[in-house]
């Protein structure tokens, strides 16, 4: 990289890094709050784990599953209570045993000041490397502990538009023609099909699609494709289909290849499994038209909205996608949802057992409530006390 380009893409990374900070605008809502940091009181983690069923068998192109680990955590501090989650698909390489070995390192009840965000993320990060999806369960406690202590929504705290929201994407795993037709019913509401491909059908996954919906599709490859000349033809083929973009077409290591291919395709190419945090976005802005943002590869909402604002400042789309999860986990992505273009927020749409309630779907489109903090209320009690 030349020097003038290393100056500024690291005022870039520099501003992304500060970008996002609330300290500011929590210690003016703070003056305004019933509530401040108590001499005495500290932080109290606590961390229970929890299977999501999901409603269908959910099949990707390297792999099938009916059910996906979760870990639920909660940040307790003057008798307020902030909720966050781990969840763990397969591909991420953490499990129940892992999270929870690694929340019992955790010791925040050194921190008495809930607000100093940046320090105990930091703190979290020190422990052991790698645990991201650990990390995003104490970050997303910590965020709603401390949106609800001032009494606002982070989307507010982040000075983000409500009515920015975009509309989010349903997710079709890959299946027979009866049971795609089947989802495409269910997704009604929805004004935008989320398509997994990669599996060696996926012609007849999208016409069977399109027998039955007009409606716009993006596909996720999963890194199915291996040829570059392939990928091409078939991404002339789905432009033809009202295809909206494609996320990972190719495996993240042929670098060279999806360079090519994003320089001569029709559609945008996303990056999913090239990109997992804020060091990520520069080494893919030559790569990919745009990042796929999930706070269980990046570690939470701190990481997130750094890596949104960094990858705008580069002239790269943004997109906010998610793991099978909770609403309190799909909640806490959806505060960050205005500052993005594409959302794929529906992985507690895909589960049977959600003990959350959160953020909805209006027409399609992600809705923010206006309760403190992430913005969600627990439907059973999971933490005794």
């Amino acid at each position: 990289m030349k020097k003038r380009d290393f100056v500024k893409y690291s005022t870039l990374l520099a501003g992304a890094m500060m970008t996002g900070s609330p300290s500011a605008v929590i210690s003016e809502s703070m003056k305004k709050s019933s509530r401040s940091v108590r001499k005495g009181a500290k932080l109290n983690l606590r961390f229970v784990p929890y299977t999501l069923q999901l409603k269908h068998v959910f099949t990707l192109a390297t792999s099938s599953r009916t059910t996906t680990p979760v870990v639920l955590t909660e940040i307790e501090y003057d008798g307020v209570h902030g909720y966050g989650e781990a969840s763990m698909p397969p591909y991420l390489g953490e499990s129940h045993e892992s999270v929870q070995k690694f929340l019992s390192q955790v010791n925040l009840s050194q921190f008495t000041d809930p607000f100093l965000i940046e320090d105990i993320i930091a703190y979290t990060d020190s422990i052991a490397p790698g645990n991201y999806a650990a990390k995003a369960s104490v970050d997303i406690a910590l965020h709603d502990l401390t949106g609800k202590l001032v009494g606002m929504p982070w989307f507010r705290l982040w000075g983000l538009d409500p009515l920015k929201t975009p509309a989010t994407s349903f997710t079709i795993g890959i299946d027979t023609p009866d049971v795609v037709r089947q989802k495409v019913a269910e997704a009604e509401l929805y004004r935008v099909l989320k398509v997994k491909l990669g599996a060696g059908t996926d012609k007849e996954m999208i016409e069977t699609i399109r027998s039955v919906s007009d409606k716009p599709i993006c596909v996720d490859v999963n890194q199915g494709w291996k040829d570059r000349n392939f990928a091409l033809e078939m991404i002339n083929w789905l432009n033809e289909k009202k295809i909206i973009f494609v996320e990972q077409p190719m495996p993240k290591e042929m670098t060279d290849d999806i360079a090519w291919l994003t320089r001569n395709s029709p559609l945008p190419i996303i990056a999913d499994e090239a990109v997992q945090n804020i060091g990520d976005v520069l080494k893919v802005r030559d790569i990919y038209s745009g990042i796929n943002i999930k706070l269980m590869k990046c570690g939470g909402m701190n990481a997130a909205v750094k890596m949104a604002h960094m990858a705008r400042a580069l002239g790269m789309k943004v997109m906010l996608g998610c793991m099978t999860e909770t609403s309190c986990a799909i909640s806490a992505a959806a505060q960050l949802s205005p500052l993005v273009e594409w959302a794929d927020l529906d992985g507690n749409l895909l589960i049977s057992n959600d003990c959350y309630d959160g953020v909805t779907i209006t027409d399609g489109k992600v809705t923010l409530n206006v309760k403190p903090g992430i913005g969600i209320s627990p439907k059973i009690k999971m933490f005794t006390d």
